[in-house]
């Protein structure tokens, strides 16, 4: 009996030491894997035209409080995967776009409001909505003005006042786009906490969202820096990644380093971090009030939700999709004709598990290989860094990228043996403002024996024309039918400089 025990005591131990075993392996695995990247979950709403920025995204000679107008795109938004929708504002040069007690109306009496509208169709639709507390005058709003700042706490009061108990009401979007530079300044703090005590008074159970920007240019080493935005009273702050904006020449690289700073001081803030990745590029002057938003490519887009995601940020939400990111088949179609459908197509079909994004998704999160060598591209020595396994950075200076002058070029691969080719994917830099530019066609040839080539396929680069400002990787992708050859030949014509960082034959995810 006691023998019996004693074996079965070992057992248990061994059992147990085992499943530890395997279990911290099993977390440590977990460590390791990819992070998924996030789709945009969140966006903001905006009623009331400003200046030529919303030359698009809300232009100017329509009636923009049709009530029908508002249900369309509060639907569309939801099939795109919205689940969080941001008033930028609920009033604007004293009018409001809801029933209001203390502003006239802007819209028609007769009709629901455009805010009512708007929050009776996201309850439809599961969709949970900040509401803003702007603006008591204009977009300028300075809460340092005691009557800018009293009027936002009584827009504040009559929202509660009506929908307080709204299905879809979740919280506050406090209008306080105070810079982060270097540190967030003591007057933002103060102006938050003010709006956020009175919205905690008439609204306990409610969310507080601000949105600052400046990250580009944040002292994340300063003490100090921590300090402040450990005095917000917030719960949640949606940082803008200021990609759209333009902060640096290469926005991007940066950004990813910043994200993973602010994940780790958020780490120890009792405060959510959200992305808020800026889906625009600019139709001329950067940050210029008299220049128009317009889409950007999606292909950037991509890069930016893959930085925020690798930090972990805890949801991505965008200023903004309305007129950026519109269905070519809406009732209403905003928008930027042609492109802003365009990247509406991109963007759904990488949701939609599109393989051509799913490889370019990999390729930005590094976890793309190569099943060729460097060893077996023929003739140009120094563009064997293409079949490297090094992808370089959305910055002409990146030393992984190929260039390639104006002219024919070929790029002739020996695969040592006859080799099935199912894909071959080809990541290109697209910065127009150093004439670093797609070949209109990319022609691709096999051969048996090294000597005859035959044409294979002709792939189009993609082309899109909103690129006076931005540097972004593009992608062409061949997937022939596949056969057994030895010989792979890609050719192409550069009218202007091209860069290529590498050319993956039968690309592998990992």
């Amino acid at each position: 009996m006691k023998m019996h025990f004693l074996k079965s005591l070992i057992f248990l131990t061994f059992f147990f030491t085992l499943s530890l075993s395997v279990n911290g392996l099993t977390a440590n695995t977990n460590k390791n894997r990819p992070k998924k990247t996030l789709p945009i979950t969140g966006s903001w709403i905006n009623l009331a035209y400003k200046d030529v920025r919303n030359k698009y995204t809300n232009p100017q000679h329509y009636d923009n409080t049709d009530p029908k107008l508002w249900e369309c795109k509060v639907k569309e938004l939801s099939e795109m995967g919205i689940e969080y929708l941001i008033f930028m504002e609920v009033a604007n040069m004293g009018k409001a776009y809801y029933p209001s007690k203390i502003m006239p109306w802007i819209y028609d009496k007769n009709r629901k409001s455009p805010v009512d509208a708007i929050l009776d169709e996201a309850a439809k639709h599961n969709i949970k909505i900040f509401l803003s507390t702007g603006w008591a005058k204009d977009q300028d709003d300075d809460l340092r003005n005691p009557q800018i700042k009293k009027r936002q706490l009584q827009i504040m009061e009559e929202l509660a006042d009506l929908y307080k108990d709204h299905n879809a009401f979740f919280g506050w979007y406090l209008p306080v786009e105070d810079c982060l530079c270097p540190i967030l300044s003591d007057q933002a703090v103060v102006s938050v906490n003010a709006l956020t005590e009175h919205a905690q008074t008439l609204t306990p159970d409610k969310k507080t969202l601000i949105s600052p920007y400046g990250i580009g240019l944040s002292e994340f080493d300063n003490p100090d820096y921590e300090k402040q935005l450990a005095r917000l009273k917030v719960d949640i702050i949606a940082y803008q990644d200021e990609v759209g904006c333009l902060r640096d020449q290469f926005t991007i690289p940066r950004l990813k380093k910043n994200w993973e700073r602010i994940r780790d001081i958020h780490n120890r803030l009792n405060i959510e971090l959200w992305a808020n990745c800026e889906t625009f590029t600019w139709e001329d002057a950067t940050n210029d009030r008299n220049s128009a938003l317009i889409p950007a490519s999606y292909a950037r887009l991509l890069s930016q939700q893959v930085a925020a995601s690798n930090a972990s940020v805890d949801r991505i939400i965008s200023f903004m999709f309305q007129g950026i990111i519109e269905n070519p088949k809406s009732t209403y179609q905003l928008g930027q004709p042609i492109w802003s459908g365009k990247v509406y197509q991109d963007y759904m079909s990488w949701k939609n598990g599109d393989r051509f994004w799913e490889l370019s998704e990999a390729s930005l999160k590094e976890r793309l290989r190569n099943s060729a060598t460097p060893e077996m591209l023929q003739g140009n020595e120094d563009a064997k860094i293409l079949l490297d396994n090094m992808i370089a950075e959305e910055n002409s200076n990146d030393r992984n990228w190929s260039r390639f002058e104006n002219g024919y070029h070929e790029v002739v691969l020996d695969l040592n043996e006859q080799t099935y080719i199912e894909e071959i994917f080809i990541r290109m830099l697209n910065y127009d403002i150093e004439y670093i530019r797609m070949p209109l066609k990319v022609y691709l040839y096999i051969s048996e024996d090294g000597e005859t080539y035959r044409l294979k396929s002709i792939k189009d680069a993609p082309n899109f024309p909103n690129s006076k400002h931005d540097a972004w990787i593009d992608c062409i992708l061949f997937s022939p039918v596949p056969e057994k050859v030895r010989y792979v030949k890609l050719a192409f014509y550069a009218s202007d400089q091209v860069f290529i960082d590498e050319l993956f034959i039968n690309p592998q995810i990992i």
